[in-house]
């Protein structure tokens, strides 16, 4: 089989630091496409930047396919959020009577899934809030705070992240949403990869929809 092997928890010989996240995650509420990595800088694993993810609170952070995410970026999920209908301080943490007080899960500010669509970057040390939609295509820059939704093929970066700039016009983003490349045969995929890396949209338009639908998130394989 030509190209890298999908189920290799590290795809490059003797680079440990180049890592499939789906074949190094543990985390049953962390789901991963193909050939998404993590690319890390001082050896730690994928699961390491995904901080505060808790089971119990229900929510998933997915990741789509062919995502490149680079070295200490960063996922901060719902567990890490306080209440704020009152003070912000966990006194229920410390126990010796004061886990009385401990919050149930309405009376947090969760905001429900983490999701990241296919062909996404993200740049060193960028950090995603809980409850981010970031879209297929988007390019998420170095040291961003992500935290509102990012649109289909959109560039951001700040704190907050704000949008850049569109990377097509709406007429190419509407026709790469049709066409989801990363939801195509790897053999299709391969023979079109050319025009994939260059963005040759005449030659896309040749790829078509895919031929199974697929929906284009991992879970719902």
């Amino acid at each position: 089989m030509p190209g890298p092997n999908p189920n290799a928890k590290y795809p490059i010989p003797g680079d440990n630091n180049m890592q499939f996240i789906k074949n190094v995650i543990t985390m049953p509420n962390l789901i991963a496409g193909d050939y998404s990595y993590y690319y890390a800088i001082n050896g730690e694993s994928f699961e390491d930047q995904v901080l505060y993810h808790y089971e119990f609170l229900g929510t998933k952070l997915m990741i789509g396919k062919f995502c490149s995410i680079a070295g200490e970026a960063r996922f901060m999920m719902a567990g890490g959020n306080h209440r704020m209908d009152g003070s912000t301080f966990p006194f229920n943490i410390f126990g010796n009577g004061w886990e009385a007080h401990t919050p149930t899960l309405d009376q947090l500010p969760i905001k429900g899934d983490t999701i990241v669509g296919n062909d996404v970057w993200i740049g060193r040390r960028a950090t995603i809030l809980p409850g981010v939609n970031i879209g297929d295509g988007a390019i998420i820059a170095a040291e961003a705070v992500v935290t509102r939704d990012v649109e289909p093929y959109t560039i951001v970066g700040g704190n907050p992240a704000k949008e850049i700039r569109k990377r097509y016009t709406p007429e190419v983003i509407a026709e790469l949403l049709e066409i989801r490349w990363w939801d195509h045969d790897i053999e299709e995929i391969e023979r079109f990869m050319g025009a994939i890396a260059s963005g040759d949209m005449d030659l896309l338009r040749q790829m078509g929809k895919p031929k199974q639908e697929e929906g284009g998130r991992p879970d719902e394989d």
